[in-house]
Parts: structure tokens; sequence; C-alpha cells
């Protein structure tokens, strides 16, 4: 059963999740523009809690010249799921994003 909210407690998961919202497009958009590479990118992913819900086909395509196709080769590579988020790479998958983009 779904717990029923207050106003306020609604209010307040809104601003949370347009905060994480904000996070995660921040990150994507520093990576868009060259500010960090992805190896940087997946580092900061993973330790913060909120920035590990990305999901790694929409990192990998945050970077200039990768779009649909190649973030699909490099993830099918590296054995990665198509709906993976990067808190659930596994050591090996890190190493393999890392290795694609150096």
């Amino acid at each position: 059963m779904i717990p029923q909210l207050s106003q306020d407690q609604l209010r307040q998961a809104r601003l949370a999740a347009a905060s994480a919202r904000r996070a995660r497009a921040g990150l994507k958009s520093e990576l868009r523009q060259g500010r960090v590479n992805l190896a940087q990118a997946l580092d900061q992913a993973a330790d913060d809690p909120v920035l590990a819900h990305i999901k790694v086909v929409d990192l990998l395509r945050s970077v200039n010249r990768v779009g649909e196709k190649r973030a699909a080769e490099v993830m099918r590579q590296a054995g990665i799921a198509a709906n993976r988020r990067v808190r659930g790479l596994g050591r090996r998958q890190l190493a393999s994003l890392k290795a694609a983009f150096v």
C-alpha cells in the first residue's frame, strides 16, 4: 500500500526530485562540453548516490561524437545491458568503458 503524503511532504519530494534531475543533467552537460571526460564522470557518479542513477547509455550519448549506435556498440562490447545504470556496473564493465574512451 502506498502511504498518503501530506502536502508538505509532496512538495519536499518534488523539490528533491527536481534537484536530482538538475544534478544529473549538469554532469551530462559538463561531459558534453568537454569539461570532464568519461572516466571522470564515471568516478563522480560512483561517489554520488544521486549521480549513480544516470543510465549508462545516456552518459555515453553525452560524450561528443557518440550517438545511439556507437553507445550501443560500446555497451555490447562491455557486456552492459541497455537499461543499466552507473550504480549497477561492475569493476570490469567500468574498466572497459574507461578504456573505450581513452
